[in-house]
């Protein structure tokens, strides 16, 4: 269940709370509605421990969640509207003393509305007091749903599915495995999301005459999501024959286990744990399984990667890959079809090019590619009704046919902690097929309120932490595909999901009433919605179509006004007419066109910004995905929207004016704030100089040119994490000293620092003082001052990336670089001296990349000191380098080598032949000579 909505009205309400003088006037309605909202999120627990899924915790759920939101909107406006304004000193009391008569009006209102939220609460506690939780079932069903779900699913290892496909290579790497005695792994691990083929491929392992001739006794246990560990025990002795008599059967707990693990210490056995959900089932598992001094194996099978690190710190991990097209139109075949040696066998020709199509959509998972042929079996050979199936072949699956994939992802959803499943939900957000990035995730969640602060802890464990570990969580279960990583971290930094998870996951959030997909097949019943919270536009909508007041997100994905849109201003018979007559630029009835078209773009602009900013008044999340025209300049009134958590203008574009609006201040909430915005009239941007005022300020993209007339005063946003864009120009290099929390900073421009002492380096102030920073991006078209950057990295002690993209002539020794640097990146850089003798002193550096004459010498040389650690190295474009040397014991781990467009290279080093680690060559523009050399029968092949 989502009690994040409730968690963040509560926390809401606890920090006004805590200003005890600021709720004078509304104090008992507060306690009473946080008294009343505990209880809901108390009852609520209970039901979702008790795993309760009936139509009245549902329709609960979301009619709390609201109410949830209205208070909190309601505790919210009453902190910025009235609490914030009464602050001590003579001049306050003057000014509050003028607006005595507004505040106790908007006083009297707030006390109003929460006094009906806190009624309609108590009706809804006095409802659910009437039942009892552990007697409701799911749905009227009986509370044995769930678990014969999970039994219809039973798999059995004696039981060979017939249909099996592309798993010959998953039996070579597994067998041996499985086999190697003097390996110290004791656990292997098949992991995948659900109906991937995992127990299918356990029990293909399980019958392998290698392994039934290896072991001497074998034996499988199904544990599933209600891990029951006599049963799982029981059943393991009984099929090694350990349990013949009832008095065996009635054995104590701590007796069966230590039987069994008695009995795998001293035979060689194999137990297949299928479907095992978390590490919390192999703990209570393990006490039977604790034996090390055995030859015999356990072999998992799980959604969850994290189980076989947990059970065995030297196990093996598998993952199970998605089948490809080739396979999967196999196995398609095998189910859809009959057999070749039937009578009946013929595949008609648009039969198979349906069928082809149709396979597509599956995304190479069995269990759908399965379920999707079992249903066009019992077609067969209707054309006619394969023709139907084909026209909306996903709607079919989501019928009672897909029953069985319904029920895997339900299974996966089912056991998702409370914390996960709003995290879950709101990836239905995003459109098919769309790669989400981390970063801007993690924001969303912690905007929204999803991720609480309340689970912020010490040492740096902040929000972002939390939801990073959440997303990692999500991976680890299988739920989305991780696409990209960064490069020194490691972390997740893009991903995808699957199209069946990802129509779950949709259906799900529609059930819970979570968002509403807009495009303009659709808006119209948007407007006769009236309680919608998120609105995610895949397509451009007209937003006047939204009538939700109380709209918490709005995110767009398509171009603030598209071309196409633009275009259909003009009546099509106008448009006819100058189609069929040929006008020079200049006509007065072309000239009239241009002036009536851009005054009808112009009142369209201006009435998308004004009903957005006055209509949407509690706004959390305002995301431009692509940008687009935006009009004139972005208008005042967006200093309204005083609830703003997260504002992204990136990519938009404004024709008249460069210069943001000063009521940007008034956006005291913000945390992230992108305004990397264009414009027309000039390449420069004008930010005013209010951002200080935004004190929960976490994340803040300046545009990448600010015009000369912005100096941007940063010093009290100490919550910064990330900063990009800074420069000296535009603002105060002392102001980064007050960051303390800040994690990732770009700078882009001049970076210049006042009143350096040149002369005493060590006698100038750091200039950082964060112990969180870890990555450090410097861009500039002209050249920077060494020393300036020696001491700008001297403060930078624990960065784990660095990037250089500065004109700067000679590196800083090494004693300035970060021992924790793992990954460097130097661009145009016209560093005249060869940079390996600093760079290979740098113990952790794994990726290094020159690029753009980076380097402009001619003689490159990597002692045998050079880089231990180095994985990857990429040369590209140093149009001065003529000869590179690499002597023995050089780069002992490197694994990928990319060299590009390095035209006076010669030759590789022959000191590369002594790297045995080396997995992949990448040459790339390069003379024909050097490419001869280093092909198949040349001299450095």
């Amino acid at each position: 269940m989502d009690f994040s909505a409730m968690s963040y009205a509560l926390e809401t309400i606890d920090k006004l709370t805590q200003e005890v003088t600021s709720l004078w006037g509304v104090d008992e309605q507060v306690e009473g509605l946080a008294s009343e909202l505990r209880w809901m999120q108390s009852f609520l627990k209970v039901a979702d421990a008790s795993k309760v899924d009936h139509e009245v915790i549902r329709t609960t759920v979301v009619e709390i969640r609201e109410l949830a939101y209205d208070a909190e909107d309601v505790i919210e406006t009453f902190s910025l509207k009235v609490a914030s304004k009464r602050k001590g000193g003579f001049s306050n009391c003057i000014k509050r003393s003028a607006c005595f008569l507004k505040e106790g009006c908007l006083l009297h209102q707030i006390k109003s509305e929460i006094e009906k939220i806190t009624a309609r609460i108590k009706v809804l506690t006095r409802q659910l007091k009437t039942y009892d939780v552990s007697k409701l079932g799911v749905d009227g069903e009986g509370p044995s749903c769930s678990t014969e779900r999970r039994e219809a699913r039973r798999p059995y290892p004696h039981v060979m599915d017939d249909n099996i496909v592309g798993l010959g290579k998953d039996i070579k790497k597994l067998v041996p495995v499985l086999l190697d005695e003097q390996s110290e792994c004791r656990v292997v691990s098949i992991c995948g999301m659900g109906g991937l083929g995992k127990t299918t491929l356990a029990k293909k392992i399980y019958s392998q005459s290698q392994v039934v001739g290896h072991f001497k006794h074998l034996a499988w246990a199904y544990v599933s999501q209600n891990c029951q560990k006599r049963k799982v025990w029981e059943d393991i002795l009984s099929d090694f024959n350990l349990l013949s008599t009832e008095a065996d059967k009635e054995m104590k707990v701590e007796k069966l286990a230590e039987k069994l693990s008695s009995f795998l210490e001293e035979n060689k056995c194999l137990v297949v744990l299928d479907d095992i959900w978390n590490t919390e089932s192999w703990d209570s598992l393990k006490p039977a399984f604790l034996v090390r001094e055995t030859r015999s194996k356990i072999l998992l099978t799980s959604r969850n990667k994290e189980i076989v690190s947990h059970a065995d710190s030297k196990g093996f991990l598998h993952e199970l890959q998605y089948l490809n097209y080739k396979q999967s139109w196999v196995l398609f075949q095998k189910i859809a079809f009959p057999p070749t040696n039937s009578p009946r066998y013929k595949i008609d020709a648009k039969m198979k090019e349906l069928g082809e199509d149709m396979v597509k959509h599956c995304a190479g998972l069995p269990l759908a590619i399965s379920i999707l042929g079992g249903l066009l079996a019992t077609k067969y050979p209707s054309l006619t009704e394969w023709l139907k199936i084909s026209a909306n072949v996903k709607s079919y699956m989501k019928n009672d046919k897909g029953e069985v994939l319904r029920d895997v992802l339900a299974l996966s959803y089912d056991d998702l902690p409370p914390y996960l499943r709003p995290c879950f939900l709101y990836l239905s957000h995003f459109p098919e097929d769309y790669e989400i990035l981390a970063d801007r995730l993690i924001q969303l969640w912690v905007a929204e309120g999803i991720v609480s602060s309340k689970q912020e802890g010490d040492e740096g464990q902040i929000a972002e932490d939390v939801a990073e570990g959440y997303l990692l969580e999500l991976a680890e279960r299988c739920m989305i595909q991780v696409r990209k990583r960064d490069i020194a971290t490691l972390k997740i930094r893009s991903f995808q999901m699957h199209d069946l998870m990802r129509d779950f996951c949709l259906s799900k959030a529609k059930q819970q009433k979570f968002l509403y997909i807009a495009d303009q097949s659709n808006a119209c019943p948007l407007s006769t919605i009236g309680r919608v919270r998120r609105v995610s536009a895949h397509k451009f909508i007209w937003i006047q179509c939204i009538k939700s007041p109380r709209l918490r997100s709005l995110l767009f994905f398509d171009k603030f006004l598209p071309g196409e849109e633009i275009e259909s201003f003009i009546p099509l018979t106008v448009s006819n007419h100058f189609e069929n007559h040929e006008y020079g630029s200049y006509h007065p009835l072309v000239l009239l066109l241009y002036v009536f078209g851009f005054c009808v773009i112009v009142t369209k602009w201006r009435g998308i910004w004004k009903y957005m900013f006055n209509n949407f008044n509690f706004l959390r999340v305002l995301d431009f995905e692509r940008g687009g025209e935006g009009g004139f300049k972005l208008p005042n009134d967006i200093g309204k929207l005083i609830h703003l958590r997260f504002l992204r203008l990136r990519g938009l574009e404004f024709f008249l004016s460069s210069k943001l609006p000063s009521s940007l201040g008034n956006l005291r909430c913000l945390q992230t704030l992108d305004l990397r915005i264009e414009s027309q009239w000039s390449d420069s941007i004008h930010v005013p100089n209010v951002l200080w005022r935004m004190q929960q300020l976490r994340h803040l993209y300046l545009p990448e040119e600010c015009d000369r007339k912005t100096k941007l005063k940063l010093g009290s946003l100490r919550n910064l994490q990330t900063l990009v864009n800074f420069n000296t120009k535009n603002c105060y290099v002392k102001d980064l000293i007050n960051m303390t929390n800040i994690r990732e900073l770009e700078i882009r421009g001049p970076f210049n620092i006042e009143d350096f002492n040149t002369k005493e380096l060590d006698k100038n102030p750091p200039i950082i003082q964060s112990k969180y920073l870890h990555s450090v991006s410097i861009i500039n078209e002209e050249e920077i001052d060494p020393r300036h950057l020696a001491h700008l990295l001297l403060s930078c002690e624990n960065i784990s990336k660095l990037s250089l993209d500065v004109k700067i002539r000679r590196l800083p020794e090494y004693h300035y670089l970060s021992s924790n640097l793992a990954y460097i990146k130097l661009r145009r850089c016209k560093l005249e001296e060869d940079p390996m003798p600093t760079l290979e002193k740098v113990p952790c550096l794994r990726i290094l990349q020159l690029h753009e004459e980076a380097f402009i010498g001619k003689e490159m040389f990597c002692s045998g000191q050079a880089v231990a650690k180095l994985k990857s190295l990429s040369l590209k474009e140093l149009n001065f380098l003529e000869e590179w040397k690499v002597s023995e014991g050089a780069m002992p781990c490197l694994r990928r080598l990319e060299i590009e467009n390095c035209r006076q290279l010669k030759k590789l080093p022959d000191g590369l032949r002594f790297i045995a680690t080396l997995k992949e060559l990448k040459i790339e523009k390069m003379p024909k000579t050097f490419k001869d050399k280093v092909e198949e029968g040349g001299e450095d092949f």
